[in-house]
């Protein structure tokens, strides 16, 4: 037997090097940033590197010194592209709902956030279905309180945002507040726009949704209402719970909010004295929900695998 502590096994060399893997988000896109959060849940492993990016080619881009061994871009072709150019394999995610035709990228692999219940994303040849991307934690805290809104409004004109945050939306965190407690804002976008005409709403804290995880604020919130988008629409499904969606702001989210209703009984927010909006019901949130065929929930494990393949044998793509 080995003494003095010593191992019956020997390592022999040193301890393989973790792979480094490149996470790029559109940062003005609630999807593009929750995409990311939830694919980066399943590589704990790996050595991520998480960074800003833009429709325009970024610093980042161009470094020589520690090149990853595969990027996650979400939702930025010309990054995906200039990246591939590079010699890094890449994973392009179209992370959100588009009621136009998905544009073509140039990587290794393309995926589409895609849930069941939703038409086929119309693209390109190549585009893979990722199925839904869940979040990695499927319970809601024990205790909650307040409302969580989320506000999506990135393809919104200036002017038309602000009119929005000051009438509807100020009314809706308004009662929130009344009836719950308080409300969490998180807005992509501009989101300082939004911020600077709810400052001051006692019980109102609105947040970037670059710095926050928004499926923590979910799970600890008793009320969601949001923007129809597939962040929100995934979320609620996932864990069977309540969700009340604000008006749409943009084609995209008049189309994507026709096709959820079709599918499972989602109310719109009309009325934010009603008093059935801030008290939903649980066990009717879990019957609309289940009535739906079952879902793939796996799109971020999916999505996670096909990155740590990249990087362990891009050749394989």
């Amino acid at each position: 037997m080995p003494a003095n502590g010593e191992e019956a096994f020997p390592a022999h060399g040193p301890a393989p090097a973790r792979r480094r893997l490149l996470l790029v988000a559109d940062p003005r896109r609630l999807d593009s940033l929750t995409a990311r959060r939830r694919v980066a849940a399943h590589l704990r492993e790996m050595d991520l590197v998480v960074e800003a990016g833009s429709t325009e080619e970024q610093g980042w881009i161009g470094k020589d010194a520690d090149r990853p061994d595969a990027a996650l871009v979400c939702d930025l072709p010309g990054a995906a592209q200039a990246l591939t150019g590079r010699g890094v394999p890449v994973v392009h995610l179209h992370s959100g709902y588009r009621s136009t035709e998905l544009p073509a990228v140039t990587a290794a692999v393309v995926r589409a956030h895609a849930p069941a219940w939703l038409p086929a994303p119309r693209s390109p040849a190549g585009t893979r279905p990722a199925g839904l991307l869940a979040p990695a934690r499927l319970v809601r805290d024990r205790t909650r309180a307040g409302c969580l809104l989320l506000v999506s409004a990135y393809q919104v004109p200036g002017h038309d945002l602000t009119a929005f945050a000051d009438g509807l939306l100020r009314a809706v965190a308004e009662e929130a507040v009344r009836r719950t407690g308080r409300c969490e804002v998180v807005c992509d976008g501009e989101a300082a726009s939004t911020a600077a005409v709810l400052t001051g709403t006692a019980g109102v804290r609105v947040h970037d949704a670059r710095s926050v995880d928004v499926d923590a604020l979910h799970a600890a919130a008793d009320v969601f209402v949001a923007s129809p988008t597939l962040t929100a629409l995934t979320l609620a499904q996932s864990l069977r719970t309540p969700l009340a969606l604000l008006p749409p702001l943009d084609h995209d989210q008049d189309d994507l909010a026709r096709h959820a209703r079709q599918a499972v009984r989602v109310p719109t927010v009309t009325d934010p004295a009603d008093p059935a909006l801030w008290a939903p019901s649980d066990a009717d949130a879990r019957s609309a929900w289940a009535a739906l065929d079952s879902d793939d929930l796996r799109g971020a494990q999916r999505v996670a695998r096909t990155l740590r393949q990249l990087a362990l044998a891009p050749i394989a793509f």
